[in-house]
């Protein structure tokens, strides 16, 4: 009699953790896949101008058009997340205010030519994370540090990338910034006058990333 109380007592205990289960009690797979909404999100490069003449020149915002990436989010554990992205180096477009239509063009035509981005031969910039070395949780969101790899002007580079995420609804947001050097990846800053006005080697990159969960996940 006592082996068949225990029987039974093993097969409610199975039946309830299949209910837990379809009920979402217990997560089957704590990762959901989030695709980048780029009509939401925003990506930018602040190009900062120094020499003798700087005041004669502009610093430049540029701004990229044409991205895509998602994210492999575990809000179970942040750490086993991740994420990729792709952007069209010739949707880079300069976004100065006030410049003129004309100087704006000539300012594209140079970052896009092959003394700066060349994105006839290098057409794609890719970030892909290998990892997240730190994990803070704050009021706002969680503070985290990507590892990665930058592909940038046929040169690929190990760089961290500090951003802070939070999800709302099926919506995640995360925002940052990184500082990158143009000549770790093989570009020379543009000079102008023999130096006397020449670009920063050392340029600023924000972003906002929207990404909407996967539908059917």
């Amino acid at each position: 009699m006592e082996a068949q109380e225990k029987f039974m007592r093993k097969i409610c205990q199975g039946l309830s953790l299949v209910v837990l289960l379809f009920a979402g009690g217990v997560p089957a797979h704590a990762q959901s896949i989030y695709e980048f909404d780029a009509t939401k999100s925003r990506l930018e490069m602040d190009v900062y101008k120094e020499g003798f003449f700087q005041a004669f020149g502009h610093d430049h915002l540029m701004a990229a058009r044409d991205f895509s990436g998602r994210v492999l989010f575990d809000a179970d554990k942040i750490g086993n997340s991740s994420v990729t992205l792709r952007v069209a180096a010739r949707s880079i477009m300069v976004a100065d205010p006030g410049e003129s239509e004309k100087d704006r063009g000539t300012v594209q035509a140079t970052m896009l030519g092959n003394k700066v981005l060349d994105a006839a031969r290098f057409p794609e910039i890719v970030f892909t994370s290998t990892g997240v070395t730190k994990v803070e949780t704050q009021a706002e969101g969680s503070s985290i540090t990507l590892a990665g790899i930058l592909q940038l002007h046929g040169i690929e580079k190990s760089m961290s990338l500090p951003a802070m995420v939070r999800v709302s609804g099926d919506e995640l947001i995360a925002k940052g910034e990184v500082f990158l050097r143009q000549t770790d990846y093989g570009i020379t800053p543009v000079k102008i006058g023999g130096g006397a006005v020449k670009v920063k080697d050392r340029l600023r990159i924000r972003f906002e990333i929207h990404a909407r969960i996967r539908p059917g996940l």
